[in-house]
């Protein structure tokens, strides 16, 4: 099974979130010919997630990343060294490499399967639905580009609005209103000044500020303001919560709408290990087996105009995931 040819095929199918049916129907019929045991896992609508097994052996170990990508749709195209595209890293090259290092592992009567989700760049609606069925698998290997290295830990993701309301009027007549986003303004910047919490291993948790909106026109006091944040969690979130609420009061009000808790990971001897900044569907995936989280390709051009996969570094993730399952099964 060729990772490259697989990668590329999958890369040519758009599969942003919410539309993964067709990339999810041409990956079931290429591991029905490669002689899996497939079933789709209905989500929502059209969409589905992928189970494969070995003649419907009970798997022991796991493979599983997403096959949905953020938009937009970018076709393969592909140089000497690397596969270009939407996807290629994030993850649908780690899809090809996990097939890869099954069909290697089949050669070794290794107790594996795969599963593929839907939706884990939005809100990992396809990991919750599996995770109401789990197979009784005792390790499960997520993959995200963490450039083959296994994360230690992954950090978690807080996502909150921030809302001020003020008094609409006459923008001849400010002293007539109350602005809500003067308001805003102020309780942001005591958000930026806050002290996050950081750890000498882990590293800092960080803030972004994704959105900011409001008013109704240049000529009135603006009544309504809103924005989006966004903070990565190195740990428990109830502190931060309670800070972030005292240090608005009075300006605006905060509602947390997502939180994917941090966790922390198995390792394995031998690999080179890192920390993942970023949230992946391991948090939704608990009834799965003990999580390990490694993937070819960088987080740093994931999303990007011009994603891409080393084609050696996949190759070399699925060497990587044969040897590592085998240590995790033997224990």
């Amino acid at each position: 099974m060729d990772p490259i040819h697989l990668t590329r095929l999958l890369v040519d199918i758009d599969s942003t979130t919410g539309h993964e049916a067709a990339v999810g129907a041409a990956l079931y019929d290429e591991l029905c010919k490669l002689g899996y045991t497939v079933h789709k896992m209905p989500v929502a609508y059209e969409r589905f997630n992928l189970i494969a097994t070995i003649d419907e052996r009970p798997p022991e170990l796991i493979f599983s990343t997403h096959m949905d990508t953020v938009p937009p749709f970018i076709p393969s195209s592909a140089d000497h060294d690397n596969i270009y595209g939407r996807g290629t890293c994030d993850a649908k090259g780690i899809i090809a490499a996990q097939v890869a290092a099954c069909q290697l592992l089949r050669k070794e009567d290794a107790a594996v399967g795969m599963l593929f989700l839907v939706g884990e760049e939005r809100d990992s609606l396809g990991a919750k639905t599996a995770n109401a069925s789990p197979l009784g698998s005792r390790f499960l290997i997520n993959g995200e580009p963490t450039e083959n290295k296994i994360a230690v830990a992954s950090k978690g993701a807080l996502r909150l609005e921030i809302t001020a309301r003020g008094k609409m009027a006459h923008s001849a007549y400010p002293e007539l209103g109350e602005s809500a986003i003067d308001k805003l303004l102020q309780a942001l910047e005591r958000l930026r000044n806050m002290r996050l919490p950081d750890d000498p291993q882990i590293g800092p948790c960080t803030m972004n500020i994704g959105v900011v909106e409001g008013g109704r026109a240049p000529n009135v006091i603006p009544d309504y303001a809103r924005a989006q944040l966004l903070y990565r969690l190195i740990g428990p979130s109830e502190d931060l919560k309670k800070t972030i609420v005292e240090a608005i009061a009075g300006l605006a009000e905060a509602e947390f709408v997502l939180e994917i808790p941090f966790v922390k990971l198995r390792t394995v001897p031998g690999i080179e290990t890192m920390v993942a900044a970023f949230t992946t569907d391991i948090p939704a995936l608990s009834n799965w087996g003990e999580p390990v989280l490694l993937g070819p390709g960088s987080i740093h051009v994931a999303h990007t105009e011009r994603e891409y996969i080393s084609k050696k570094q996949l190759h070399e993730a699925v060497e990587l995931y044969r040897s590592m399952a085998l240590q995790l099964l033997r224990g």
